[in-house]
């Protein structure tokens, strides 16, 4: 993960692009390979020559990080709403940097493909896009277009149109429907948590269970090295001198 961040970080230069996320996903990427190697080296070494600082290092931070994902999940159910607005204003930020790294355009395209939406709320966002600008004085060829990725392909056609989102903006919302898909990615992201809750759950119970299992293990490690050093100083304590 270090090395992907690095290698991200040193070869990707599209700032304008990256203003649309909150966190650079190169710098991210590096903080969490690093955080994930203190931590697991400190579990490892610890069980290894049963140094108790070490594991109880281990065990506070598996501890900090439960919580903080538990609390996260938390938040963001109580406060379902401004999170919504968060990813709104994410999926906006995105839609003005479209064109200005590849990167972002596929992943926005493959989004819009999946879910079949186009826009965060709806189609007419893409007019925030320069390229896409419904203004007249805008001269670009895509003036009013939505993208291609926005489009309702029919599996029938042997030729398939890639410009069937041309001037889409102008018609009106039934009639554009016929064509591409008009409702925003909001919507059907929202739609597809509320039908997918089993399989989310699932996923946070998977990433839980090992971070528990993780906790448990260590503090049963740093008892019994206690007790083993306890049951050593009683017996030096104790011992006697057969010279004696």
């Amino acid at each position: 993960m270090v090395a992907i961040g690095v290698y991200a970080r040193m070869m990707k230069h599209a700032e304008a692009a990256l203003a649309s996320l909150s966190v650079d996903p190169a710098i991210m990427l590096m903080v969490v390979g690093i955080l994930m190697f203190i931590i697991t080296f400190c579990g490892c070494v610890g069980s290894l020559r049963e140094n108790i600082c070490l594991l109880q290092t281990f065990c506070i931070c598996l501890t900090v990080i439960f919580l903080l994902q538990l609390t996260a999940g938390i938040l963001g159910f109580v406060f379902s709403d401004k999170a919504r607005n968060r990813v709104t204003k994410m999926l906006n930020n995105s839609i003005i940097h479209y064109r200005d790294d590849i990167d972002l355009q596929n992943l926005i395209d493959y989004g819009q493909k999946e879910f079949g939406c186009c826009g965060g709320v709806t189609f007419t966002d893409w007019s925030q896009n320069m390229y896409f600008d419904c203004k007249p004085d805008n001269p670009s060829k895509e003036r009013c277009s939505v993208p291609f990725s926005c489009c309702i392909i029919d599996k029938d056609e042997m030729v398939i149109n890639t410009m069937c989102g041309h001037d889409m903006q102008e018609k009106e919302y039934t009639e554009a429907g016929n064509q591409i898909h008009t409702n925003g990615c909001i919507d059907k992201l929202v739609n597809w948590i509320h039908s997918n809750l089993f399989l989310l759950g699932g996923i946070a119970l998977g990433l839980a269970i090992p971070q528990l299992v993780g906790i448990l293990l260590s503090q049963i490690l740093i008892n019994q090295i206690k007790d083993q050093i306890e049951l050593q100083n009683y017996n030096l304590k104790h011992s006697s001198d057969p010279w004696r």
